[in-house]
């Protein structure tokens, strides 16, 4: 369901049902690209049934699924297209296109092949925990991230989001654990990276090793910055974290695709994941807060916003 994930904090209420939530999104619900837009965004139901819900509540966790379609217009064609009508130019002008000129034209070119352009859609999912205010998205870049949080605040307005952060450096935890002296539930996974602090570009990734050999502790005895780390936690799952907080390779224990029926009603099997996932990352997160002294400028959890 996610692989990656970055958490934010809420500092605002909240919708206090499925109902009230789903019908804000839906004054932002996704609208296909129109044939001059280079992307359209909007929300979905995370259901993948076009007459469901735009949100799914499940044991107090609200999943949502943002969609954006691109279209696919390269650089390369609009220059090679580009050229043909700077050469016209030149023909009938009999001299050189200026500056303001070809601006012009590639203009005009742009939209006369942007209603042409392949369409492509990618989606993004995320989950909120009103009563512990946290927004998990599902990727680590950045600018996805944003865009998300982006289309959020204009379904719900006067949404308050900041990024997730700890009173000590998620880098104390991961290299406790790294040296064998982690927090209660964590253990060292099978792969690191880490960087030389002086010289950010010198790097050691090591993967599917070892990694409570003393040779390979030793580069961090010695100075190293761990930037990643595969933990396992609790028997719960396993994955990455980076020394910003943000989680890759997720996998939860005990799940197999392969091993799903076939024949099972897909919303009861999205609902049984959804619950696994929000259960285990929700553990993870109060077991990195405890390990880390808490929440950076922690406060009081916030009431739930009353009806729509």
């Amino acid at each position: 369901m996610l692989r990656s994930v970055r958490f934010y904090r809420l500092n605002s209420p909240w919708p206090d049902s499925e109902q009230a939530l789903s019908k804000r999104l839906a004054s932002a619900a996704f609208k296909p690209c129109g044939p001059y837009a280079e992307r359209s965004s909007g929300w979905e139901p995370p259901s993948g049934n076009a007459e469901g819900p735009f949100a799914r509540r499940v044991e107090g966790a609200d999943l949502l699924r943002l969609r954006t379609q691109t279209r696919l217009l390269p650089t390369a064609a609009i220059n090679e297209a580009l050229e043909d009508r700077l050469e016209a130019y030149r023909q009938r002008m009999q001299e050189e296109p200026g500056r303001h000129e070809k601006r012009k034209l590639k203009e005009q070119t742009r939209d006369e092949l942007l209603p042409k352009a392949l369409l492509k859609s990618e989606r993004t999912s995320g989950f909120v925990i009103p009563a512990q205010r946290l927004i998990a998205v599902g990727t680590l870049s950045l600018t996805r991230a944003e865009r998300f949080l982006e289309h959020l605040r204009a379904a719900l307005p006067g949404l308050d989001v900041t990024p997730l952060g700890f009173k000590r450096p998620v880098g104390d935890l991961l290299t406790r654990i790294f040296l064998n002296n982690p927090a209660q539930g964590f253990a060292v996974g099978a792969e690191c990276r880490m960087c030389d602090p002086a010289d950010t570009k010198a790097t050691v990734r090591c993967a599917d090793m070892d990694l409570t050999d003393a040779a390979v502790r030793k580069h961090v005895t010695d100075g190293m910055h761990l930037t990643h780390l595969g933990i396992e936690f609790n028997n719960l799952l396993a994955c990455t974290i980076d020394r910003t907080g943000g989680i890759a390779k997720l996998k939860l224990s005990g799940i197999d695709v392969d091993e799903q029926e076939v024949d099972e009603d897909p919303l009861a099997r999205l609902d049984a994941d959804f619950a696994l996932l929000s259960s285990a990352l929700r553990q993870l997160i109060n077991a990195m807060k405890q390990a880390l002294g808490g929440y950076d400028e922690d406060a009081p959890a916030l009431p739930l916003a009353v009806g729509a």
